[in-house]
């Protein structure tokens, strides 16, 4: 509150120069001045709750495999060319860019809307091929899929603008419990496709067209109503941890709720009360900005009179996070940091002391952390590199494995429980982002590097896949994709943060549109490997059954996917190595940014 009260006594100060405030107002009064602020504060909490809504309804690419087999049938299509349709879904986050470039010009809430009508056409018209009320050449779907995944990306660059503008001191938080909702969409989907009698797997398209269109309705007014910016005090920043802790065990709840009654809601009946279930879970935190205002206003009314000013609990001041920025830039001057943020020569003596292994891990190393990076330095970073690897091999692997569980299911006779896999795999990415806060909340205790994180979240993948190849068990099948999607969850989400940190926070918007290349490049890549060896499978006869539905050859037996396995799994082990150099080659700079930061408090 120290904040407040000076800024607040300041321009106190020149209002009495002036005698008026701007425009000839008479000047409010610090009472007044209070209240619109907590007003203020009250508003970015409804800000953070349309967010959560738009993530947790706009996850449709994960319900892909619902609809997978019906579009190959209908289409008449082959495993290989319905691995194309997949990419062109996945595709569409390289074009992400254009939201960033679509906000340069357009409010934000017209993007928002932009958004969702490119997800109505998108999904719409499929479902109109689906049940084939129109014929369309195969070109203009594999077009309508791109479509509906930009719209994706539009959504989720809202999402982050509205995170970063409303909560600039706890940004890595909110980013983190955002973005983990959006791995709820499916078996919120699930629970909204069996509240209806028809069991037509098109219908999760009619659902993808439309509920986020409702969403977008329905949080457009918290979006109209973004409060100013203003700076918080240490009291404040502290306050706002504490409603985060809340808000993350509230999601917790909603995660359990979701992974172990979604699976059992099949008569539309107990699918509808556990559906509104969910929504109430996902409208409790409505009450924190209530909650938020009517703590001020106690605080202000009550507290205030009987507040003692020798309280020996005084939080961090500003004027010790000045001291902070102090120490980053005198340490910054010790080590001569250049343009790039990079080593200098001084330390060649020190590398080559230490062998060529310490000459290829400490080469052209950041120093610290938050260095501005343009486009055309990033490239030619290795750490950069590194990174794009780790994700390249680890979190898309995942993400095409999520593509194909619809066959993969089929091939090992778990055809019927594919929305209960989809259900574990979603659920599981949703507590894997929930996990990309932990370096965050239990920063002040256990502190480790983020990129050390990284490696660790990375570990569960290859072990996923060799267990898939050395068993095709049911019990092996949900274990796997459990794994798979707890480690690609934590990786989607925590990518804004790494990279946010090791080549800077004002050029996150272009660096990491770079990153998610990754993403349509890698579907394709393990996409086409899963679907060649899918169809090498099922056009060997003598090698494996074969099924003949609606004129497509489907595979069954383990061997449609076996050595898919094998390549994803050794693959996923090389992203596994590329996130351990990454580390070692970053700890440095993570641990000298920390230092600082216990000096500073």
């Amino acid at each position: 509150m120290r904040t407040i009260k000076r800024r607040i006594a300041e321009e106190e100060s020149e209002d009495r120069k002036s005698g008026v405030r701007l425009g000839g107002a008479p000047p409010l009064s610090p009472e007044l001045r209070r209240g619109n602020y907590m007003a203020g504060q009250s508003r970015k909490w409804m800000i953070l709750m349309a967010t959560v809504w738009i993530q947790a309804f706009t996850g449709t690419n994960f319900d892909f495999s619902a609809y997978s087999s019906t579009m190959k049938s209908v289409m008449g299509i082959s495993q290989v060319q319905l691995n194309y349709l997949a990419t062109a879904s996945d595709l569409g986050k390289a074009f992400g860019w254009s939201s960033g470039l679509a906000l340069m010009y357009l409010p934000l809430w017209v993007v928002l809307f932009i958004a969702a009508f490119m997800g109505l056409v998108g999904y719409g018209i499929q479902w109109l091929v689906i049940q084939n009320f129109v014929s369309l050449p195969y070109f203009v779907v594999f077009l309508l899929c791109l479509l509906a995944g930009c719209s994706i990306c539009w959504f989720n660059t809202v999402c982050f603008v509205l995170c970063v503008r409303n909560f600039p001191t706890n940004r890595a938080l909110a980013l983190s419990l955002t973005i983990s909702f959006n791995g709820v969409s499916p078996p919120l989907y699930t629970l909204l496709a069996n509240s209806f009698t028809s069991t037509e797997c098109s219908l999760y398209l009619v659902l993808n067209a439309v509920v986020p269109l409702v969403t977008s309705i329905v949080a457009l007014v918290p979006i109209l109503r973004q409060p100013p910016l203003e700076p918080l005090s240490p009291d404040a920043a502290r306050r706002d941890s504490l409603v985060f802790l809340v808000l993350y065990f509230l999601a917790v709840v909603t995660g359990l709720y979701l992974l172990f009654l979604s699976p059992i809601a099949l008569i539309p009946l107990i699918a509808r009360l556990l559906f509104a279930g969910a929504i109430l879970l996902l409208c409790l935190p409505l009450g924190i900005p209530g909650i938020t205002y009517a703590r001020g206003w106690a605080k202000r009314t009550i507290h205030d009179s009987f507040r003692i000013e020798g309280s020996g609990f005084n939080l961090v001041d500003v004027d010790d996070l000045e001291l902070h920025k102090e120490l980053l830039s005198r340490e910054d001057s010790f080590y001569h940091v250049n343009g790039n943020g990079s080593i200098p020569n001084v330390n060649a003596r020190h590398e080559k002391a230490d062998g060529c292994c310490e000459n290829v891990m400490g080469k052209d190393r950041l120093v610290m952390l938050g260095e501005e990076h343009p486009a055309h330095l990033l490239v030619r970073r290795w750490d950069f590199w590194l990174y794009y690897i780790a994700y390249f091999c680890g979190g898309t692997i995942g993400l095409v494995y999520s593509n194909n569980l619809g066959q993969i299911a089929q091939s090992l006779g778990a055809g019927s429980s594919i929305t209960t896999l989809l259900a574990v795999y979603s659920s599981c990415s949703f507590f894997g982002r929930l996990i990309s806060a932990l370096p965050d909340i239990v920063r002040g205790k256990v502190y480790f590097a983020r990129t050390g994180w990284l490696a660790a979240a990375l570990l569960p993948t290859p072990m996923a896949f060799f267990l898939l190849a050395s068993s095709g068990s049911w019990m092996s099948l949900h274990t796997s994709t459990a794994l798979i999607g707890l480690s690609s969850g934590f990786i989607f989400a925590a990518a804004a943060s790494i990279t946010s940190e090791l080549f800077g926070p004002n050029s996150i918007g272009v660096n990491h549109n770079i990153l998610i290349t990754n993403i349509p490049l890698g579907s394709l890549l393990y996409g086409l490997l899963a679907a060649v060896v899918y169809d090498s499978n099922a056009s060997s006869s003598t090698k494996n059954p074969v099924l003949v539905v609606d004129g497509a050859m489907v595979c069954m037996g383990r061997k449609c996917y076996l050595e898919t396995f094998v390549w994803w799994g050794c693959i996923s082990v090389v992203g596994l190595a590329a996130s351990v150099f990454l580390f070692v080659r970053t700890r440095p700079a993570y641990d000298r940014f920390e230092h600082n930061r216990i000096t500073a408090q």
